[in-house]
C-alpha cells in the first residue's frame, strides 16, 4: 500500500499524537495471541499506559486466554510497540500484521471504527464464538492445522486445477469455509474452480456454531480449508468443528488470514473483491480491484460502505450506492428480508421518542408503552459511535396490564437503561372485576377494594369465561387457586394475530420478555412463528417465571431455535405460584445449544440484584 500523505486540513492533531514521530507515515497494526495470561488485568494497565505513551489508538482486548488487539498510529510508533511486545515471551511467535495506510480522513467512519481513542478492555474471553453464556468454549489447542498464505494457496491450485472430467477423490474431500459475516463476504471472498466455497451468510460471529450444527454433513469426512480477515476467528471455530470428534479431522485454517494471503498474492490470487477490515481503511483490495458487491436497492455493482447504511431491523452494514441513498429511507437487510421483515413506517434516523410515549394500535385499540431514555443509543467510553439499544418487547402476566408490569419491572429498566428500552403491551383479553371478599369485621358485611377499577388483561383465559363490561366490582365465584393457569388454553389465536399486528407497527424488535403467563404466550408466539414462517422474529427471548401453556399440541415437535435465557425459583417454595418444575419444562422446550437458566430465591418476580442481574446483562451483551 502507498505511504500515507500529510494529515489533510483539520486532522493535524492527530499527527501531534505520534510522540515525537509528527511527520511519519500512519499505519494500522493487527495482531492476537492464545496464551495463559497470568496477571490479566495488570496486562491491561500496561497497555493502557504504554499505548498512550505512543500516542495508539484503537481497541486492545485482554482476557484469561491471551490477546487481541487492532491498532492505529504513526508507523514508528507502532514499529516500537511491536519491538516491546516482542520482548514478552508472552508474544512468542505472534503475527504482527503492521501496514502503512493513509490518515483518517473520514471523523465518522474513525469514531465508529474506534479509531479516534484507546480502548483497553478486560475480557472473559477473546472471541465470543456462541450467544450463549453458558456453552462451554472449546479448547483452543484442538484448533486447526497452520497454513502459510503460499501452501494455502498451493493446496487451492492443486485442486481446483482439476477438471470436470478428471475428478478425484481428492477434490471432492476439500471446501473451502468462510469463517465471516455476511457482510464481510459481499465486497470479497475466495473463489476456486472446481472447489465448493462455503458462505454462512451469518449475520455475527456467535452464529457460526448453529450454522456449523445444521451443516455437519457437509463437512464431515472433507478436508475444511477455513479462512477469516486476521486469523484469530478460525481458531476458535476450527476448534469447535473439530471437537465433533470422528470425520471432523482435517480442518485447516489460513495463517495471518487475508490479510497476510493479499501481501503474498498482491494480485488477488484466489481470492476476489476486497478485503473487509475493522478500521478507518473499511475495506483493503488487491491490484485486480473487482467489485463483488452490489447495492441493496438496485443491484448495481458496489462495495463502498462509507455511507454507513445499516439495516433498519438488525442494525447491520447495508451496501447503497449514491443513486439509492435517502436519508429518510429505511433499508432490510438481505437476511431480515429472507425472514419477512419490511421497511418500518418511521425511521430510526427520525429522531427518538420520549420516555413513556404511547403508540396508538388502532385496529385493536390498545395502547403499547415503551419506557425508553431520551436516546435509543448506548454510550461507549473510547469515544467511538454510540451502538443502538436494544428494544426489548415486554408481555405482562394474568391479570395485569401493560402499565401495572412496567412499574413492577422499573428497577428491572433502571438497571438496563444503558443496554435496552423496554416495550409494553396490554394483552388483547380483557378481565372482569373480580375480589376476593374480605369480610369487615364491623359490620359483618364483605368490603370493596378501595379505588377506581383498573382494567386487567390475559393472554389466554379458561374456557367459557365470561367478561362483565361493566366496571363495576364482582364477587369471585371461586377462591383464586394458583394452579389456575392450567385451566387456560383459550385465546391463543386472537393474542397470536394481536401480537403479529402490534409487533409490525413497532418496528425493529431485538427480543421478547415474557412474565408467568406473559412467558407461557412468548414461548408460544415464537413456537408458532417457527412452525409457520421457519424462522422467528427475535434474536433472543427472556422467559420469567414461565410455564408451557397447555396448549400441548402446539408444543409438538423440534424445540424452539431461539437463543433463550429462562429466570425462576430455584425451589417449589421461592415462587409459590408457578412450579420450578413448570418453569424448568418451559426451558427444555427450547434449543439446549442456546439456552441458559437462572434460578433465584427471590419467589414470583424477576430478580435485580447481583448475581442475578449480571448474569441478566451479560446475556443481553450477546446481541449489542
Amino acid at each position: 500500500m502507498d505511504a500515507a500523505a500529510p494529515p489533510p486540513r483539520g486532522q493535524e492533531g492527530q499527527g501531534d499524537r505520534s510522540g515525537g514521530d509528527e511527520g511519519g507515515r500512519y499505519g494500522v497494526l493487527l495482531y492476537y495471541k492464545y496464551a495463559e495470561v497470568p496477571d490479566a488485568a495488570a496486562l491491561a494497565a500496561f497497555y493502557e499506559s504504554h499505548c498512550r505513551a505512543l500516542a495508539l489508538v484503537g481497541r486492545v482486548r485482554v482476557g484469561p486466554d491471551g490477546v487481541n488487539a487492532t491498532l492505529g498510529g504513526r508507523m514508528a510508533a507502532l514499529e516500537k510497540h511491536v519491538a516491546e511486545m516482542s520482548s514478552n515471551a508472552l508474544f512468542d511467535g505472534t503475527d504482527f500484521k503492521l501496514a502503512s495506510c493513509d490518515d483518517p480522513v473520514d471523523e465518522r467512519v474513525a469514531r465508529e471504527c474506534g479509531f479516534t481513542s484507546l480502548s483497553v478492555r478486560l475480557v472473559k474471553e477473546l472471541v465470543t464464538l456462541c450467544a450463549n453464556p453458558s456453552l462451554a468454549t472449546p479448547q483452543i489447542t484442538c484448533a486447526g492445522r497452520h497454513l502459510s498464505a503460499a501452501k494455502f494457496h498451493s493446496v487451492l491450485q492443486s485442486v481446483g486445477a482439476t477438471s470436470d472430467s478428471e475428478a478425484t477423490v481428492e477434490k471432492s474431500e476439500v471446501v473451502v469455509l468462510d469463517a465471516r459475516n455476511i457482510y464481510e463476504t459481499r465486497i470479497g471472498k475466495f473463489r476456486v474452480p472446481n472447489v465448493e466455497t462455503l458462505d454462512p451468510e451469518i449475520r455475527q460471529y456467535s452464529d457460526l456454531p448453529l450454522w456449523i450444527d445444521e451443516h455437519a454433513e457437509k463437512l464431515r469426512g472433507k478436508s475444511i480449508m477455513m479462512y477469516c480477515t486476521g486469523g484469530i476467528r478460525c481458531e476458535m471455530a476450527s476448534a469447535y468443528i473439530r471437537s465433533k470428534g470422528e470425520g471432523f479431522e482435517n480442518v485447516f485454517q489460513l495463517y495471518g488470514g487475508i490479510q497476510r494471503y493479499l501481501e503474498r498474492f498482491p494480485d488477488g490470487g484466489y481470492f476476489e473483491g476486497k478485503n473487509f477490515v475493522f478500521d478507518h481503511r473499511i475495506s483493503v483490495g488487491s491490484l485486480k480491484e473487482n467489485i463483488l458487491g452490489t447495492c441493496l436497492l438496485c443491484g448495481s455493482s458496489f462495495d463502498d460502505y462509507s455511507p454507513r447504511c445499516r439495516c433498519s431491523h438488525c442494525r447491520m452494514l447495508v451496501l447503497v450506492c449514491s443513486t439509492c441513498q435517502d436519508s429518510t429511507k429505511d433499508y432490510v437487510c438481505e437476511l431480515c428480508q429472507k425472514n419477512g421483515k419490511q421497511c418500518c413506517q418511521t425511521s430510526p434516523r427520525q429522531g427518538c421518542k420520549t420516555e413513556s410515549e404511547l403508540i396508538d394500535s388502532s385496529d385493536f385499540g390498545i395502547p403499547m408503552i415503551i419506557n425508553q431514555s431520551a436516546t435509543s443509543t448506548i454510550p461507549r467510553s473510547n469515544g467511538s459511535e454510540q451502538l443502538k439499544k436494544l428494544k426489548i418487547l415486554c408481555l405482562h402476566g394474568f391479570r395485569q396490564n401493560a402499565s401495572n408490569f412496567k412499574g413492577r419491572t422499573s428497577a428491572l429498566a433502571k438497571k438496563l437503561k444503558h443496554i435496552a428500552d423496554l416495550v409494553f403491551i396490554d394483552a388483547p383479553h380483557e378481565l372482569s372485576f373480580v375480589y376476593k371478599p374480605n369480610p369487615d369485621h364491623c359490620s359483618g358485611r364483605s368490603s370493596l377494594p378501595s379505588g377506581t377499577p383498573k382494567r386487567k388483561y390475559a393472554w389466554l383465559v379458561a374456557p367459557n369465561s365470561i367478561f362483565y363490561a361493566e366496571h363495576d366490582w364482582k364477587i369471585a365465584d371461586a377462591p383464586f387457586d394458583p394452579l389456575q393457569y392450567q385451566q387456560q388454553t383459550d385465546g391463543f389465536e386472537e393474542s397470536y394475530a394481536y401480537l403479529e399486528h402490534a409487533i409490525s407497527q413497532m418496528g425493529n424488535i431485538d427480543g421478547i420478555l415474557g412474565f408467568s403467563q406473559g412467558a407461557a404466550m412468548a414461548a408460544l408466539f415464537c413456537r408458532q412463528q417457527q412452525k409457520t414462517c421457519g424462522s422467528l422474529k427475535f434474536r433472543f427471548g427472556i422467559f420469567c417465571s414461565g410455564y408451557p401453556a397447555p396448549i400441548i399440541s402446539d408444543f409438538d415437535g423440534e424445540p424452539i431455535k431461539l437463543p433463550s435465557l429462562h429466570c425462576f425459583g430455584n425451589s417449589e417454595d421461592h415462587d409459590r405460584q408457578i412450579a420450578n418444575r413448570a418453569s424448568t419444562e418451559l426451558a427444555n422446550r427450547f434449543d439446549k445449544s442456546c439456552r441458559s437458566v437462572i434460578e433465584h430465591d427471590m419467589g414470583h418476580i424477576i430478580p435485580t440484584r447481583p448475581p442475578f442481574i449480571d448474569k441478566i446483562k451479560e446475556f443481553l451483551s450477546n446481541f449489542i
